[in-house]
């Protein structure tokens, strides 16, 4: 059920309701569609009446503005118009454009409109009650100006509810940024299945509440789209999550080794306690010897192992020596003061040396934002990095969000470049791995806005590597959970509670 690849490179559809396709990827599909034997009539058909069975299960009947555009988004419009019109409600229908250069099926739907149609005017909405936003779909790629810009305005002043088709009018489906002005929808419907768009941020605020809708086109138009990009789901690795067994120990399910700073001490501790909370079988912390009794008298069923200050690196390479710890997790609470930040750049240096898969969070990152490259260069395949906005700027400064790039291209090229999977922390968070495949994960309530939590994050996601989850499909799981357990606890949650409320979401999930 994993996101996997075949000898082909393409996506294991048995999760294919999770995929998600870009702009050109969906009008491939609707060729392909076309090809197997659908007529596009009737794809355009089936979108008009999904929304506008959408409109009529969503509001009471009400006078209705369908603003309809050039392109099959607006033979999509004239087909909502026509609906909503037999079922009695009052539908004024704009249309900017040319007949002629529409596609045949478009005028064909449009020719099927009992009424007639306006030129595009903000004195439309004088009498409109709702707008149905049928102006351009996802593939629109140059800002929108000019009469559509003003219109498009006054449709956001005006305080109307908005029903988009497909995209609300000036997102980028592929992206979620706006190309000039967006009105902000109360319901966007898309079909077939989701586009990045829909979840990336800003374009999941624009989109209001989202449905997807069949229309015709099979599932199996998606083995030749080379898909790289899913939103993150149970389904995608639930097939890989390691599950007890009945004639399991403790050794089976992994050791996680976790660096510990000298004066914040509770961010690896937190982490400590999630790889435990997630099923790791045995969890060590690696502490400066003035450090060692807090820890010590703090964690029950962890292990605590001194560094002498003296030969603090030495002792560490050395742990690093034995073969039982399985993951190292390095960057809470570690400390960048004095030599703190030396210490720790050689632990992240001698861990991936030694070849450990690990978990690089939060001080880890830092450590390296003078020469990432330095980094990079020593990565393999089994890295995870973690890093919020602030971090990721400070390694890969060319990918920041000023660079204007949209967040899932920035974290595949910076996946792509330092070869590992990277985090990148938000609501929106994407995983992204060298090979170019992605997971978004939309499962993040505002509550994770918490101190700690990130430490969590990165002890769960070691927890799972250590019991034996692909790094890929460990941050996916753990992100996936991270979110899910905050849902589940809801308002005045603190990092503490996400671990200790996980084995109610776990025992769900089972």
């Amino acid at each position: 059920m994993g996101l996997v690849t075949n000898s082909k490179g393409l996506i294991d559809m048995r999760c294919d309701q999770h995929v998600l396709l870009t702009p050109k990827q969906m009008a491939l599909a609707d060729q392909e569609a076309v090809y197997l034997g659908v007529p596009a009539f009737d794809l355009m058909a089936a979108a008009g009446q999904a929304v506008a069975e959408a409109i009529m299960a969503k509001w009471t009947k009400r006078p209705v503005l369908v603003m309809a555009g050039p392109g099959n988004n607006g033979g999509d419009g004239f087909v909502i118009a026509e609906q909503l019109r037999q079922h009695n409600w009052p539908v004024t229908l704009a249309f900017m454009g040319h007949l002629d250069n529409m596609s045949a099926e478009a005028q064909a739907h449009a020719k099927a409109w009992k009424g007639e149609w306006h030129p595009l005017s903000q004195t439309l909405l004088n009498d409109a009650k709702l707008v149905v936003d049928a102006l351009f779909g996802a593939g629109l790629s140059r800002p929108i100006e000019g009469q559509v810009q003003h219109m498009l305005e006054a449709v956001a002043q005006s305080g109307l509810p908005v029903c988009a088709v497909d995209v609300p009018s000036g997102l980028d489906g592929a992206t979620g940024q706006a190309l000039g002005v967006v009105a902000k929808a109360d319901l966007t419907v898309t079909f077939f299945r989701k586009k990045p768009g829909h979840l990336l941020f800003p374009g999941r605020t624009f989109c209001g509440d989202l449905l997807v809708r069949g229309i015709g086109i099979p599932a199996k138009v998606l083995t030749d789209l080379r898909i790289q990009t899913a939103e993150n789901h149970p389904d995608l690795w639930l097939s890989d999550y390691p599950l007890m067994k009945q004639d399991g120990h403790k050794f089976h399910r992994g050791h996680v080794l976790i660096y510990g700073g000298q004066w914040m001490t509770g961010a690896s501790r937190l982490s400590a306690r999630a790889a435990q909370r997630i099923g790791a079988g045995l969890v060590s912390l690696a502490v400066p010897e003035s450090s060692w009794p807090i820890y010590a008298a703090a964690m029950l069923s962890v292990m605590v192992k001194p560094l002498a200050a003296h030969q603090s690196e030495h002792a560490f390479q050395q742990m690093l020596n034995d073969s039982r710890f399985n993951v190292v997790v390095i960057g809470p609470g570690a400390g960048l003061e004095g030599n703190d930040k030396h210490r720790v750049k050689h632990a992240v240096l001698e861990t991936l040396k030694c070849g450990r898969a690990c978990v690089l969070d939060a001080d880890a990152l830092t450590a390296f934002s003078e020469r990432p490259k330095a980094l990079f260069e020593a990565i393999h395949d089994a890295c995870i990095l973690t890093p919020h906005e602030g971090e990721f700027a400070r390694l890969f400064p060319h990918l920041s969000e000023q660079s204007g790039k949209d967040k899932l291209s920035r974290a595949k090229q910076a996946a792509r470049e330092s070869g590992a999977i990277v985090l990148l922390k938000g609501a929106d968070t994407v995983i992204a791995s060298p090979d170019g495949h992605a997971i978004i994960n939309t499962n993040a309530p505002a509550e994770l806005a918490t101190g700690g939590a990130g430490d969590v994050l990165a002890g769960f996601i070691a927890g799972l590597v250590a019991q034996g989850m692909t790094p890929f499909y460990a941050t996916a799981a753990a992100v996936w959970l991270h979110g899910e357990v905050a849902n589940e606890f809801g308002v005045g949650l603190i990092a503490e509670d996400l671990t200790d409320a996980l084995p109610n979401v776990l025992q769900q999930l089972k």
